[in-house]
């Protein structure tokens, strides 16, 4: 163990917890769990800190998986695999693909841990697909009880639709069964146009491509539309702008795209109906308001809906808005002035990204909130896993 500041990946968050711990077992972990409860502290797992939400903040153990990798049992029939809990999106993307298989989607960017962003349940983009923790068919976990527990979703369905969005309440994964795809190539498109465009043809865009979506740029009112098909499914051309990028891959080479540039991000997921409208609203007060101050991009993407207990997009075809903004500026005074509009429309918080909803808020937003709660109390009785921030999101 040992002990230093840690920071998160846009260092809008430092915290120093009491312990950093390492372990290279899962003894090891076991026996930290089973430990902190007797001592009546807190142990909290922490990925590659790509959120910007205070999942991990904690002032106790801060246990990091980063020599738990591999890819374990993959079968090519039922497009299966087991991944270590410490692997990253690109570091399984590359991995699986050695075995003929592949994620059918991952975000705009691949640092994340996949066990991190099946917690938080982030997503990419499409209309059709599901987010990241709908891959989630197995697991093998040590609760807050310090047990080992080993279960597929056949012996439990319902148990998966807690675990699948949990944020790590509910047991320290270890391995993930995943269900996955063959290898798969895509053919990806971007073109900057006028957002009126966009905007204007919106329906068709994401209603006939495998994965859509748009940047706007308030100081230009710039749109970029990025579009993502199968090789060989077609690709429409867009004449009203300029096309600034194009590429053709393997799956996992093409999804995501690297960002050197940090920021900090908010992000609220809505019924895909009222995604026009809240947009429409939230550019009115970013040019009004914010226009001078914000250079960054506005991302809009839609996701289909799945059943996970407290996932944003919970039963609902959605939406999702991201607002960006610099590392290093402050963020807080715009985040803040729009974030009525998204709970206007009807909006979800991504749990790993800025928002200021606590558990009062947050249980209204989630029919199947106490189904969760009493899976997390089965798995975690002494709240282990809860720190004080978790308490605020989780507990009324």
């Amino acid at each position: 163990m040992q002990e230093r500041n840690w920071e998160n990946w846009s260092g809008s968050m430092t915290f120093t917890p009491s312990e950093i711990f390492t372990p290279e077992s899962e003894e090891e972990i076991v026996q930290c769990v089973r430990q902190a409860k007797q001592e009546g502290r807190k142990v909290r797992v922490v990925g590659a800190g790509h959120s910007s939400s205070p999942l991990v903040k904690t002032n106790d153990i801060l246990l990091s998986l980063k020599h738990f990798k591999g890819v374990e049992n993959p079968d090519l029939e039922k497009s299966k695999a087991t991944i270590l809990a410490g692997m990253t999106v690109k570091e399984a993307g590359k991995d699986l693909h050695r075995y003929g298989l592949a994620m059918h989607n991952t975000g705009d960017v691949d640092v994340q841990t996949v066990a991190g962003a099946i917690g938080t349940g982030t997503h990419g983009t499409g209309k059709k697909l599901r987010n990241l923790s709908s891959m989630l068919v197995g697991v093998r976990m040590v609760t807050g009880e310090g047990e080992i527990v080993d279960t597929i979703i056949e012996e439990d369905p319902e148990l998966f639709r807690a675990l699948r969005v949990a944020m790590g309440t509910c047991g320290i994964f270890l391995k993930m069964r995943l269900q996955l795809q063959p290898t798969f190539q895509l053919h990806r498109k971007e073109w900057c146009v006028p957002l009126d465009f966009c905007l204007e043809n919106l329906e068709n865009l994401q209603d006939n491509n495998r994965n859509f979506d748009f940047y706007w740029y308030p100081r230009s009112d710039i749109a970029k539309i990025r579009l993502i098909n199968e090789v060989g499914e077609g690709m429409p051309e867009i004449s009203a702008g300029k096309l600034e990028f194009e590429k053709k891959g393997h799956s996992h080479l093409i999804l995501p795209r690297s960002r050197h540039l940090k920021f900090d991000e908010m992000e609220y997921s809505l019924p895909a109906e009222n995604g026009p409208a809240c947009f429409e609203e939230v550019r009115e007060l970013v040019k009004n308001e914010f226009r001078k101050e914000v250079a960054w991009r506005v991302l809009y993407r839609t996701i289909r809906s799945d059943d996970a207990f407290i996932s944003s997009m919970y039963k609902k075809e959605s939406v999702t808005i991201s607002l960006h903004h610099n590392a290093g500026l402050p963020f807080w005074d715009y985040f803040r002035n729009i974030e009525p509009i998204f709970r206007k429309y009807g909006g979800r918080p991504h749990w790993g990204k800025k928002h200021t909803l606590k558990a009062n808020d947050l249980k209204e937003l989630y029919p199947e909130w106490e189904k969760f709660q009493e899976y997390r109390k089965k798995f975690d009785p002494q709240n282990v896993f809860l720190t004080p921030y978790m308490k605020e999101l989780l507990i009324s």
